[in-house]
């Protein structure tokens, strides 16, 4: 959740951290810091707030050096103040530590250490890591680069929890040392310097070449190369990998905020989820990154998806497609209680774990809990370094490019199009028809076109949402594939203007939602055009006569919803299969504009990280 940037080499570390830390802004955070390594010792600058505020910090006192570690901070131990803010010292005060993750044992540790004398500055488990290396280094009968490795590794081997560090010391003055355990960092390659980061995008700018650290890996660097071993002191092999995007792909562009752009993003990202994936000769999804041949994709009885957030929501509306598709049973499952119930999991039981990032904590335990069960257990994600791309068994990309803004939009529809892929994809199997395959491929081709159609109605949307954005409270409602789409409606709204909102069934109304309705909370139903569209106006009618606004969403040449609805959009009409991608882009939209009326920040919401790597 927290970022890092480490930079040493012959420039001034400074812009090259604070730059650093303004590409991680995204991932949520409340206050930043630094420390740089200079003739004179290590100097510390820490800010609660934005990373203005510690630019701001800086320009009161300046200070420079060619190599330094840099944090943005979510809180986890410990409250929102400068004291808690990273870097943490160790005793001596001649070490400096940044750390995203948990110790987990930090609070006996830190008994033991206060015993032995150690006094503590802060309330966080980090300054506990920071104290052990150091004591571990001041033990050392040498004072070099080895032994501040060798103490990072005596330290490590103590602690229990998800670590992704970066060290700095006053007497090892042209070293920086990293590691990682469940929480990402990133090497990169540069000439004649080297950076440390917990997410690429933060050092893109600078090198396009970089080594992804695997989990118990600790890496050395200098201005001049690098060394990459184990916590248990093994050497290790690695590999250098490209960057596939550039430092432009993150701009916002011609956009304000990040979320805007993604949103109008999705005719190239759904259009590139799907490119080289359909076979029009065999009349089927091509997905060979599954590393399953037909017979093998043929004896599965049962799948289960799952993720977390948006990531299930995704999951909700897959269970939908992959069932009517290809005659599958679906389950869908948080991942945050995946690994804590023993569920019932035939051995013919295909698992996917579904995560933008990659990289959720959460996600990446349920991966490993249904590996340990001996179940295929195969990814979706977006970033083709992750820990859970690196882990899984096959799976398949996204390729939706990166995703800045905190709420999740094109990563969505992506992972709808990749269902629809894997529904046409296992259909084909069993009893899908050639010609019923060349008619779902000849649908999704033409759904890019259909989602720049829908992108069209942001005008209007923009205006309900100027209507409305007052409201205290929301309900959204759909049925069947559109169910999960009110929950993801509902929590866009959540997460980036605060206002309360809840997604049901359209069917539950009478069971207990109804009571909620009132002439100040507007219902926003999905009604699209379906089987179920009969029932769906019936619920809305329920609505109206209490009184309630209804927003709709309905499909183009609908005339019956607006004789009882406040405000219509009509998206393009499409099958039942790949409707809910064009149904949740007014729902971004909406909540998009809701947000930017009531003048929140949209892509740092409160509270909330991109990339959640703690449980």
């Amino acid at each position: 959740m927290c970022g890092i940037v480490a930079y040493i080499g012959p420039s001034d570390a400074l812009p090259v951290l604070l730059d650093g830390l303004r590409r991680l802004e995204y991932r949520g955070y409340d206050s930043a810091g630094l420390a740089l390594l200079n003739p004179g010792g290590i100097e510390v600058r820490k800010a609660v707030g934005r990373i203005a505020n510690l630019a701001t910090e800086i320009e009161k006192f300046p200070i420079r050096g060619q190599a330094g570690i840099s944090h943005t901070r979510w809180a986890t131990h410990g409250a929102v103040t400068r004291d808690n803010a990273h870097p943490h010292a160790d005793q001596s005060g001649k070490l400096h530590l940044v750390h995203n993750g948990v110790i987990e044992n930090y609070q006996s540790l830190r008994e033991q250490l206060q015993e032995r004398g150690h006094i503590f500055h802060s309330q966080t488990d980090t300054e506990v890591l920071a104290h052990l290396v150091g004591e571990a280094f001041d033990r050392s009968t040498s004072r070099d680069g080895a032994a501040l490795i060798e103490a990072l590794r005596q330290a490590l081997r103590q602690v229990i929890g998800t670590y992704g560090i970066s060290v700095i010391h006053a007497e090892v003055p042209g070293l920086i040392v990293g590691a990682r355990r469940g929480s990402p960092l990133v090497l990169g390659i540069g000439k004649h310097e080297h950076f440390l980061a917990s997410d690429v995008s933060a050092i893109v700018a600078h090198t396009r070449e970089v080594v992804y650290l695997n989990d118990y890996e600790i890496v050395a660097i200098q201005a001049e190369g690098f060394e990459i071993s184990t916590v248990s002191g093994t050497g290790a092999d690695f590999q250098v990998s490209k960057v596939e995007f550039t430092a432009e792909s993150v701009d916002k562009g011609q956009f304000p905020h990040y979320m805007l752009k993604e949103i109008h993003e999705q005719p190239n990202s759904v259009r590139d989820a799907m490119r080289g994936r359909l076979s029009i000769e065999e009349a089927t999804a091509k997905l060979g990154g599954l590393n399953m041949t037909n017979a093998e994709l043929r004896a599965v009885d049962r799948v289960i998806l799952t993720g977390c957030g948006t990531a299930l929501h995704s999951a909700l509306v897959g269970e939908y497609l992959i069932e009517s598709l290809s005659h599958i049973p679906v389950e869908c499952e948080f991942a945050s209680e995946f690994r804590y119930r023993n569920i019932p999991l035939d051995r013919d039981t295909l698992v996917f774990v579904i995560s933008q990032s990659g990289e959720t904590a959460d996600t990446l335990a349920a991966l490993r809990e249904s590996q340990r069960k001996g179940h295929r257990t195969l990814g979706i994600c977006n970033n083709v370094a992750s820990t859970i791309a690196r882990e899984s068994d096959g799976g398949v990309y996204m390729h939706a490019g990166p995703e800045i803004g905190v709420a999740a939009t094109k990563s969505f529809t992506s992972q709808l199009t990749i269902f629809a892929l894997l529904g046409l994809l296992l259909g084909r199997i069993r009893h899908l028809s050639h010609s019923d395959g060349r008619d779902i491929i000849a649908e999704m081709e033409k759904l890019p076109d259909l989602v720049a159609r829908t992108l069209e109605l942001e005008t209007q949307v923009a205006a309900i949402a100027k209507k409305y954005a007052r409201a205290n409270n929301f309900l959204f409602m759909g049925r069947q594939a559109h169910y999960p789409v009110a929950l993801e409606g509902a929590l866009k709204l959540k997460e980036i203007s605060y206002i309360s909102a809840s997604g049901y069934p359209s069917a539950e109304l009478k069971h207990g939602v109804i009571a909620l309705v009132t002439e100040e909370t507007p219902s926003v139903f999905i009604a699209p055009q379906d089987a179920v569209f009969e029932k769906n106006l019936s619920n809305i009618e329920e609505v109206k006569a209490r009184k309630g606004p209804v927003i709709a969403i309905g499909t183009e040449g609908d005339t019956s919803l607006r004789k009882v609805c406040d405000e219509v959009i009509l998206i393009p009409d499409a099958p039942v299969y790949l409707s809910p991608i064009l149904s949740v882009i007014p729902l971004q939209m909406l909540a998009y504009h809701i947000a930017n009326e009531l003048g929140c920040d949209v892509d740092k919401p409160r509270n909330l990280a991109k990339s959640v790597t703690v449980e």
